[in-house]
């Protein structure tokens, strides 16, 4: 039976400096520490609250397994003018992330187009605040990158590929920019954990347990079983295809071969493919950012299906979520606050500033 546990509201910028302090205590450098909380905080203010600061107690363990190298600086290799190589060297996969986007940026700034492949690294959370990163420079951006076994191939059943997944994004002018961020299986696996840590059922076409039959039961569906690709073939050829672009192509893991980041047993060894690309290389960036406005309002003000209010351009909900969560604060549940606050004691620093409602 589905329990409903009370919510928490959190302020962004208490919950940032929870992050912050617990990651420190944990022995990552402070700039490094910086730059993790910013992106679990903006996944938590977007309402991807399955990437958000509740990654915190998995990532810690594998810390504390020495699977992770907390203090590890990723380094730079510059291929070609407009190709480089980062080396995650198992440290956090945001820091190598973001170095990795700025690096495209810059290069992008100078050729037109900017492409990294990052090794060894791990998991790196939402992926849209990578594409966000590129969008703050005013850049078009592809953000891809690989992850552990989740979903089977097309007619097969067992765990194969991951949940990896596709994002990019472009700028836009007065209206809302275009934010792509979405995974190849009908729901992210992090939304089954999620429902796992909060007592809920999930839908029936979310994922198949041990023996192949549909359930609704979280904890069945990521003990022995397999999550579903969305589309059929569809789903599962975008996941080997983000297989070959992060894994293949950077030397990482891949087939099956990353390890899951709750996993404290090994390295993850995750590949990411990120691409900066200029969007005034054929017009003016008013024009690039004018074009773009119009398809926004092309797209939310065409003609609505029967029973559709509104329609919403690609990442408009999540900005939405964000605007409305700086407001109101970030909802968390009590089990989840326990669980951050046990990382906090486990460090000695303060918990997590919780309050209802504000």
């Amino acid at each position: 039976m589905e329990t409903q546990q009370k919510k928490l509201y959190v302020s962004a910028s208490d919950a940032r400096a929870f992050v912050e302090a617990v990651l420190c205590g944990n022995g990552i450098p402070h700039d490094n520490a910086i730059i993790i909380a910013d992106c679990l905080i903006q996944a938590d203010l977007r309402g991807v609250d399955t990437h958000g600061i509740n990654r915190i107690p998995s990532y810690m363990a594998r810390v504390r397994k020495g699977v992770l190298d907390a203090e590890a600086s990723p380094s730079l290799n510059q291929i070609t003018p407009v190709v480089a190589q980062v080396d995650g060297k198992n440290g956090f996969g945001f820091i190598a992330a973001h170095m990795g986007m700025a690096k495209a940026i810059e290069m992008a700034k100078e050729f037109g187009i900017g492409m990294v492949s990052v090794k060894h690294s791990n998991h790196f959370g939402m992926s849209a605040w990578v594409v966000q990163q590129a969008l703050d420079a005013d850049m078009m951006s592809l953000v891809f990158t690989n992850s552990s076994p989740a979903l089977p191939v097309w007619g097969g059943r067992s765990k194969l590929m991951g949940v990896s997944p596709i994002a990019c994004g472009a700028p836009a002018g007065a209206e809302k920019p275009f934010i792509l961020d979405m995974a190849p299986s009908i729901a992210a696996r992090g939304k089954i954990y999620k429902a796992a840590r909060r007592g809920e059922k999930i839908p029936l076409d979310w994922a198949l347990d041990a023996d192949g039959n549909q359930t609704d039961d979280p904890n069945k569906a990521l003990l022995d079983g397999v999550m579903l690709p969305m589309g059929g073939p569809k789903g599962s050829a975008l996941s080997i295809m983000m297989d070959v672009f992060s894994g293949v192509l950077s030397g990482s893991a891949f087939a099956g071969h990353v390890v899951n980041p709750y996993d404290p047993s090994k390295p993850a060894d995750v590949g990411h493919f990120l691409v900066a690309l200029k969007p005034d290389l054929f017009m003016s960036l008013q024009e690039f950012k004018d074009r773009m406005d119009y398809l926004y309002t092309r797209v939310v003000g065409s003609e609505k299906m029967a029973g559709v209010e509104r329609i919403y351009y690609p990442g408009e909900i999540e900005q939405l979520v964000h605007e409305e969560r700086l407001k109101t604060g970030i909802p968390y549940v009590e089990a989840e606050i326990e669980a951050l606050n046990q990382e906090a004691e486990r460090v000695g620093v303060a918990k997590i500033v919780t309050s209802i409602g504000y």
